[in-house]
């Protein structure tokens, strides 16, 4: 039997600066997750491009930019690269804890270097404790904080080196965001293998996605998105796979209007 939920009240956010693209706006269609069925309705507006927020599920609505895509993992069908099981191999003592969406103060560290590291002037530069709490608790879904810790001592827990929010959907794993140690040398590449646990946890749980979130066509920022393989581009006729190879090539201008 289907769940049937009352249609949502869709807003619009007011154009600002697009953090991608330089020389561009961005504007937002959102509307809120709430009542007795937020999560079946997250997993429905999963399906057609949109992301969540904390309450709030978003997706990118510009009048006259189309370079936000939508892109997934195909799980079950994913075959690591060479560079890929390299990784794979060399952080595989990391023990990983999925975890109840509530934050630490260790969390929150890691956070603050990772941001420094990697966007010291981006929107979250300057999140607190508590902006970093509702990040994290303030969700209507099934949610999960996914820690990556080194093998510790005597019983105790280990140095934790990455993180990620992950929303755990009816038809796969949506990644919200993920934090990692970006200055160890000893651990290269965490970013990368958190997407590489991810996918490897979705097909053992047999969900068949990984959801990435917006793929930027023209932004560097973007493109190790298209590295894992097969990967889809939600479109005008649906979820198609796609050639990263041919990635610059514009989408048609429908494609999110």
């Amino acid at each position: 039997m289907s769940v049937q939920f009352r249609f949502p009240r869709f807003f619009v956010t007011t154009p600002s600066p697009c953090p991608y693209l330089p020389g561009r706006t961005e504007r937002k269609v959102f509307t809120e997750l709430a009542g007795p069925h937020a999560e079946e309705l997250n997993d429905a507006l999963g399906r057609i491009g949109f992301r969540r927020s904390q309450g709030v599920a978003y997706r990118p609505s510009c009048i006259d930019c189309h370079a936000c895509v939508s892109v997934r993992v195909v799980a079950r069908e994913f075959q690591p690269n060479a560079t890929q099981r390299k990784l794979m191999r060399r952080h595989s003592d990391l023990l990983v804890s999925p975890c109840r969406p509530w934050t630490t103060e260790e969390q929150f560290s890691l956070l603050r270097r990772y941001l420094a590291s990697r966007h010291p002037g981006g929107g979250m530069a300057e999140m607190d404790e508590i902006d970093f709490a509702d990040m994290v608790e303030q969700t209507p879904v099934n949610t999960q904080v996914v820690e990556y810790r080194e093998p510790g001592k005597d019983g105790r827990l280990g140095r934790l080196v990455g993180a990620c929010l992950t929303d755990v959907q009816a038809d796969g794993l949506s990644m919200i965001y993920s934090f990692f140690e970006t200055e160890d040398k000893a651990r290269p590449g965490l970013g990368t293998y958190i997407i590489l646990d991810h996918i490897q946890r979705a097909a053992r749980t047999g969900v068949p996605y990984v959801y990435l979130g917006y793929w930027v066509n023209g932004s560097d920022r973007m493109k190790y998105k298209v590295r894992f393989q097969p990967i889809e581009r939600l479109g005008p006729a649906g979820w198609q796979r796609f050639d990263p190879d041919a990635a610059a090539v514009p989408l048609k201008a429908e494609l999110l209007s």
